[in-house]
């Protein structure tokens, strides 16, 4: 079975108020005081502001929307991740934007069965979010993005 996620990341009541005037926006909370907006294809067409994807390296990030990150990130730090793995092999890939500007990435990184998960480009992403982890576990874990598969499941969890 395999794993897709292209989401932001950040504190729950920053994410909440961020995305409140985002059409089709669904957060889904984690733990550690953070939550999750998957990247759907209606908040992708409502963010977009049509120009070409930036030069970051990300799958699915609207045109445009690295500058919304920023500005959001006046707030406090907010990640944008994505990852995309089958059988323990794919690719991961993570920024984070803090007090208006890009301030880790954007990192990305093939995941691999022998790569250690607290070096993957997510894991230090919600380091600078300020996730602790627990021994036996990594940041991934410790917020619970362990729990859900893909995008979909993450919607239609507990999200409002």
């Amino acid at each position: 079975m395999g794993y897709t996620l292209q989401a932001v990341i950040a504190g729950d009541e920053l994410l909440r108020a961020a995305s409140r005037d985002v059409p089709g926006a669904r957060v889904a909370p984690l733990r550690q005081g953070l939550s999750l907006m998957p990247m759907t294809d209606e908040v992708f067409d409502a963010i977009t502001d049509g120009s070409a994807a930036g030069n970051l390296g990300f799958w699915r990030l609207p045109g445009g929307f690295e500058t919304l990150l920023a500005q959001w990130s006046a707030a406090g730090p907010i990640a944008y991740v994505e990852a995309e793995y089958f059988g323990g092999v794919g690719e991961q890939r993570a920024a984070v934007w803090a007090d208006g500007a890009l301030v880790l990435g954007p990192l990305d990184a093939p995941t691999k069965k022998w790569l250690s998960r607290t070096v993957s480009p997510i894991s230090q992403a919600l380091r600078q979010l300020r996730v602790r982890r627990s021994l036996g576990e990594d940041e991934f874990e410790a917020v619970g993005l362990d729990r859900h598969r893909n995008n979909d499941d993450w919607i239609s969890s507990n999200t409002s």
